[in-house]
Protein backbone atom coordinates (compact mmCIF):
# COMPACT_ATOMS: atom_id res chain seq x y z
CA UNK A 1 0.00 0.00 0.00
CA UNK A 2 1.12 3.54 -0.54
CA UNK A 3 -0.35 7.30 -0.49
CA UNK A 4 -1.99 8.16 -3.78
CA UNK A 5 0.00 10.92 -5.79
CA UNK A 6 -3.30 12.85 -5.75
CA UNK A 7 -2.44 14.04 -2.05
CA UNK A 8 0.08 15.98 -0.32
CA UNK A 9 1.10 16.85 3.23
CA UNK A 10 1.85 20.50 4.25
CA UNK A 11 2.53 21.86 7.67
CA UNK A 12 0.44 24.91 8.31
CA UNK A 13 0.97 27.14 11.43
CA UNK A 14 2.58 23.87 13.41
CA UNK A 15 -0.30 21.35 12.01
CA UNK A 16 0.05 18.69 9.44
CA UNK A 17 -2.72 18.82 7.25
CA UNK A 18 -3.84 16.18 3.87
CA UNK A 19 -4.71 18.13 1.05
CA UNK A 20 -5.76 16.58 -2.29
CA UNK A 21 -4.73 17.58 -5.43
CA UNK A 22 -5.39 17.51 -9.25
CA UNK A 23 -8.94 15.25 -10.16
CA UNK A 24 -8.50 14.10 -6.27
CA UNK A 25 -9.91 17.60 -5.62
CA UNK A 26 -12.85 16.97 -7.38
CA UNK A 27 -13.54 14.01 -5.49
CA UNK A 28 -12.30 15.09 -2.31
CA UNK A 29 -13.92 17.18 -0.18
CA UNK A 30 -11.92 18.65 2.94
CA UNK A 31 -8.98 18.57 4.36
CA UNK A 32 -7.80 15.80 6.69
CA UNK A 33 -5.14 17.25 10.18
CA UNK A 34 -2.82 14.64 11.44
CA UNK A 35 -0.61 14.49 14.23
CA UNK A 36 2.81 14.37 14.40
CA UNK A 37 2.50 10.23 14.02
CA UNK A 38 0.26 10.42 11.30
CA UNK A 39 2.51 12.83 9.25
CA UNK A 40 5.58 10.03 10.22
CA UNK A 41 3.11 7.34 8.68
CA UNK A 42 2.61 9.27 5.93
CA UNK A 43 6.12 9.41 5.05
CA UNK A 44 6.45 6.04 5.44
CA UNK A 45 3.53 5.60 3.01
CA UNK A 46 5.49 7.19 0.28
CA UNK A 47 7.07 3.92 -0.77
CA UNK A 48 4.87 0.68 -0.83
CA UNK A 49 4.45 -0.76 2.30
CA UNK A 50 3.16 -3.10 5.05
CA UNK A 51 1.06 -3.05 7.79
CA UNK A 52 4.30 -4.76 9.29
CA UNK A 53 6.92 -2.44 8.13
CA UNK A 54 4.47 0.59 9.50
CA UNK A 55 4.51 -1.02 13.10
CA UNK A 56 8.13 -1.82 13.11
CA UNK A 57 9.05 1.98 12.27
CA UNK A 58 6.64 2.91 14.95
CA UNK A 59 7.96 1.01 17.64
CA UNK A 60 11.59 2.06 16.49
CA UNK A 61 10.49 5.44 16.42
CA UNK A 62 8.07 5.72 19.46
CA UNK A 63 7.72 4.42 22.92
CA UNK A 64 4.69 2.82 22.59
CA UNK A 65 3.95 -0.95 23.16
CA UNK A 66 2.97 -3.13 20.13
CA UNK A 67 -0.90 -4.24 20.80
CA UNK A 68 -1.48 -0.03 20.51
CA UNK A 69 0.62 0.66 17.60
CA UNK A 70 -0.79 -1.94 15.46
CA UNK A 71 -3.89 -0.69 16.52
CA UNK A 72 -3.82 3.16 15.91
CA UNK A 73 -1.97 2.16 12.06
CA UNK A 74 -4.56 0.35 11.35
CA UNK A 75 -7.47 2.98 12.16
CA UNK A 76 -5.42 5.58 10.66
CA UNK A 77 -5.13 3.44 7.60
CA UNK A 78 -8.38 2.49 7.09
CA UNK A 79 -9.05 6.49 7.16
CA UNK A 80 -7.13 6.54 4.70
CA UNK A 81 -8.80 3.67 3.03
CA UNK A 82 -12.03 5.50 2.86
CA UNK A 83 -10.88 8.70 1.65
CA UNK A 84 -9.49 6.68 -1.13
CA UNK A 85 -6.20 8.20 -0.05
CA UNK A 86 -4.56 4.78 -0.09
CA UNK A 87 -3.40 2.70 -3.76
Amino acid sequence: MRISKDFIIREIAGDHVIVPTGTAVMNFNGLIMVNEVGAFLWEKLQEDTTLESLTENVLEEYEIDEKTARKDIEEFISKLQEGGILQ
